[in-house]
């Protein structure tokens, strides 16, 4: 039976802000950082690097996946997906559908070879595909190209940081393994200090990817800005992580809100920005990313097993810990929750 967990409180959806992910970030040892482009964002990939104020280095370089956690077949998954009929696209392994080219920590290209995809989403893919005796087999795509590979089979599953919505359940299935929170990204000399509510960036231009769960949130915003008889925000849309970032150290955008694990390495990286609000990104509503597989393949209660076994032995932190996202983690993982309207 799909195990479900508790939905954060209220209060939870503004999480931690800049000085607490900093402080995740420069606890990881030995760490490196993964791409992300999702419902949250296209990403661009980040060179090693010291944390800034830290001397922690993370490798981005190849050498990376030795570090990665390992299980054992869990023995429950095993048998599950044995007797769900499931046959997985290549034989004896679970193909498993990133974005290599996103932003880290979630994935990201090994910094030395361009084709090695590297991250939490990778970490976490490594692991279930070893709990469910296969072996992992990641493919590099696109964020346009995940719904049509995953339902037409051609990938067993999608890590993409991608949240469940309700449209979405229609045509797959979901477990999830991470919370969606997203935060707001300013140069680190800005005056913006906080960001909360939609009064906080009124009048100011705001930075995101576009057609993602954040550009709604912003949308949002906007209608209440106007209802109060506030300036609005201007909302510049991009579809290259690269192109934002230049947007905004040059000063042509005030803030960009996207992944917020994105954000916060950026910040501890390179010291040239900070993040001054963090929020789920299903906000006003509680989001969740997810396992994507098509649906009723049955390979998504296989999955969750994984997961929960991942979340009981410790392995599952340590994959959060790796990567500093800890703020993340959920306490256990869900088959096909209620997910995000429209």
């Amino acid at each position: 039976m799909p195990h479900s967990h508790s939905a954060p409180t209220h209060a939870r959806r503004f999480l931690a802000a800049s000085a607490a992910a900093l402080i995740a970030l420069g606890a990881i040892t030995g760490c490196s950082a993964v791409v992300d482009q999702s419902d949250s964002a296209p990403g661009s990939s980040t060179p090693s690097a010291p944390a800034a104020g830290t001397g922690i280095t993370f490798d981005l370089t190849s050498k990376n996946v030795d570090a990665r956690p390992h299980t054992d077949p869990i023995p429950e998954a095993v048998r599950a997906l044995k007797e769900s009929g499931f046959t997985p696209v290549q034989p004896g392994k679970l193909t498993v559908a990133h974005l290599g080219a996103g932003s880290p920590p979630i994935t990201v290209f090994a910094s030395d070879d361009n084709k090695t995809i590297i991250g939490s989403d990778p970490d976490f893919a490594s692991l279930i595909a070893e709990g469910l005796g296969l072996e992992y087999a990641p493919e590099n795509v696109s964020w346009a190209d995940w719904p049509l590979g995953t339902e037409s089979g051609k990938y067993d599953a999608s890590m993409i940081n991608i949240t469940v919505t309700e449209e979405r359940k229609k045509l797959f299935d979901f477990a999830t393994y991470r919370q969606d929170v997203v935060g707001f990204e300013v140069k680190a000399d800005s005056d913006l200090a906080t960001v909360a509510e939609a009064k906080d960036i009124a009048g100011l231009t705001v930075g995101v990817g576009s057609g993602t769960n954040q550009e709604q949130i912003l949308l949002d915003w906007v209608d209440q800005q106007r209802k109060s008889g506030l300036e609005p925000t201007k909302i510049v849309n991009f579809d290259d992580q690269a192109a934002a970032d230049l947007a905004l150290k040059s000063g042509r955008i005030d803030s960009y809100l996207g992944p917020n694990a994105g954000a916060a390495y950026a910040a501890a990286v390179t010291g040239e920005v900070k993040v001054v609000g963090t929020l789920n990104g299903g906000y006003p509503d509680d989001a969740e990313i997810a396992v994507t597989t098509a649906k009723d393949n049955g390979l998504i209660e296989p999955v969750q097993i994984v997961i929960e076994a991942l979340i009981e032995n410790g392995q599952y932190q340590q994959v959060l810990d790796r990567w500093g996202q800890q703020d993340e983690g959920v306490e256990a993982s869900e088959i096909n929750p209620p997910g995000l309207k429209g």
